[in-house]
């Protein structure tokens, strides 16, 4: 058998040299910027990591991948699979096909440590016998949303510690694996313990053994909705950047009503999962006010998120199940949220007829509108081009990538002064700012701030930047007439165009601004 090759994130077909070769791919790849062509068979131009994932025969924790060679042929197509977009390509020289290496093979390359070569089951990897650190590869801040109703009474609430008890210790919980947390739904929710309060799994373990049954309703709404707001603070041990999870488990229904919850959890940047155990039979339909209770909480209706154990007796082999989708975290749909998911870029008009304080007014509009997101590398990105018959990119998306530089740019911006070509500045702006990041994760937003008539067509400029995916929200002010305006906004028109008579009107639209780009940002997502 071939011994394999070590290989990164973005090691093309054509950078191999073999007919046949067994490669190693690495953890945690970028899915976003694999460049894939084809499904099934692949341009040669393809990342081979990308192609695997693409292929389902790794996840993103990596592994071992056997590449063919194949010759090349014409139009290879695209198709979405495992989180990759493929993309069209007409014809290439070369093609490669990739299947799952041998075992042996694997071992062979990677010696001691196999484990982290398939994807991560949850059990600790042979090589980390660094216990405390835990399992590095699942990345998971999670909140156990236990029932503590009357619904599941006495006996059955130990099962459920006994079940929550097996998922926290194939975790693999420790520093810098997954950290949790146990809050109690009954008549009101009770947080047991915190993210922070305990990292080693026999600490979990005993705490979740001493929680005493409360009884009462199955306030279960009420206690998500506490939980996705009070749970995850900084202060009681969230991390930064590690996906937020609330596991909800529910004996037979709720009393309460979760959509409220589910939308507040979803806007908070959490993902819900529901376990339901033992549910509503034919006869009990009658007793459950809504029916559809776990879609109306879930993360993502697309089966992931919900989980069902018909009884709390023998539950064993469903914990495994269960702890692969919370370390899987490139499923985390709901982390993604408005303010860490969005590219924002400010066209700013520099005319003349401006001045230099007004200009300074619409600077401290630009800053307050970006104040209010989470701008990082992994996070939400701003950029800015002032206009006016020509363009200057003040900075692009990758200039600075926290929040005190942004803001710090924001406020350096001179004031250009000269005549007003709006629709040139869109086509500049969609061009040489929202090109280089096309093909990112974010949702891109154009916010065009104007204080008059422009000298050409802005429609058309507008159309393509809504054509390439950029939501646009016009700004009037002063002398802005209303139908340019209008024609550049997105559909629906009127929530993304704004008007103000003063330039000191610009403030009271900040929020409803913020507001409108969330509001845009969830319905993409459905």
């Amino acid at each position: 058998s071939l011994a394999s090759t070590a290989i990164t994130c973005f090691t093309r077909g054509l950078d191999l040299r073999k007919g046949t070769e067994d490669v190693l791919c690495p953890a945690n790849c970028p899915l976003w910027q694999f460049y894939v062509f084809g499904d099934g068979v692949y341009a040669s131009l393809s990342s081979i990591c990308g192609a695997a994932i693409h292929r389902g025969v790794i996840t993103n924790a990596g592994g071992a991948v056997r590449v063919q060679t194949l010759p090349g042929q014409e139009n290879y197509p695209a198709v979405n699979a495992n989180g990759i977009q493929s993309q069209v390509l007409s014809r290439w020289a070369s093609s490669f096909s990739v299947t799952p290496a041998t075992k042996d093979t694997a071992l062979e390359a990677v010696g001691r440590s196999v484990s982290t070569a398939r994807p991560s089951t949850g059990k600790r990897p042979k090589k980390t016998l660094d216990k405390k650190a835990g399992n590095k590869d699942c990345k998971a801040d999670i909140a156990f949303l236990i029932d503590g109703s009357y619904n599941i009474g006495q006996r059955r609430f130990n099962l459920q510690k006994n079940f929550v008890g097996k998922v926290a210790v194939m975790l693999g919980i420790g520093t810098e694996g997954p950290h949790v947390g146990v809050v109690q739904a009954s008549e009101h929710p009770k947080i047991e313990f915190h993210l922070k309060n305990f990292t080693a799994a026999k600490e979990v373990l005993f705490a979740i053994k001493e929680l005493g049954f409360r009884g009462g309703n199955s306030n279960t709404g009420k206690a998500l909705k506490h939980t996705a707001q009070k749970f995850f603070s900084l202060e009681n041990g969230a991390r930064k950047g590690i996906p937020k999870i609330i596991v909800v488990f529910l004996d037979g229904w709720p009393s309460d009503d979760l959509e409220e919850a589910g939308i507040v959890a979803r806007e908070f940047g959490v993902n819900v999962f529901i376990v339901s155990v033992a549910k509503p039979t034919t006869e009990e339909l009658g007793m459950v006010q809504d029916i559809g209770f776990v879609d109306k909480a879930v993360c993502r209706t697309n089966g992931f998120f919900s989980y069902q154990m018909p009884t709390w007796f023998g539950t064993t082999k469903y914990v495994k199940p269960l702890v692969q989708k919370l370390c899987s975290h490139e499923q985390m749909f709901c982390s993604k949220t408005c303010y860490n998911s969005i590219n924002i870029a400010f066209l700013i008009d520099g005319s003349s007829s401006v001045g230099e304080s007004n200009f300074r007014l619409m600077l401290d509009f630009v800053s307050n509108i970006a104040k209010a997101f989470e701008i990082s590398d992994i996070g939400s990105k701003v950029a800015a081009v002032q206009f006016t018959y020509d363009q200057r990119t003040e900075f692009g998306f990758t200039d600075y990538t926290t929040k005190e530089k942004v803001l710090s740019a924001i406020r350096n911006i001179r004031y250009m002064s000269g005549g007003t070509a709006t629709g040139d500045a869109i086509s500049f702006t969609t061009r040489n700012v929202f090109g280089p990041v096309k093909d990112g994760p974010n949702k891109n937003f154009l916010i065009v701030l104007t204080d008059g008539q422009s000298y050409d067509d802005v429609r058309g400029p507008a159309a393509a930047a809504q054509k390439a995916g950029i939501t646009v929200f016009s700004v009037g002010v002063a002398w802005a007439p209303l139908d340019d305006l209008k024609d550049m906004a997105s559909e629906p028109r009127e929530p993304h165009t704004f008007f103000t008579r003063e330039f000191t009107g610009l403030e009271q639209m900040v929020p409803d601004i913020i507001r409108g780009i969330c509001k845009d940002f969830l319905d993409s997502k459905q």
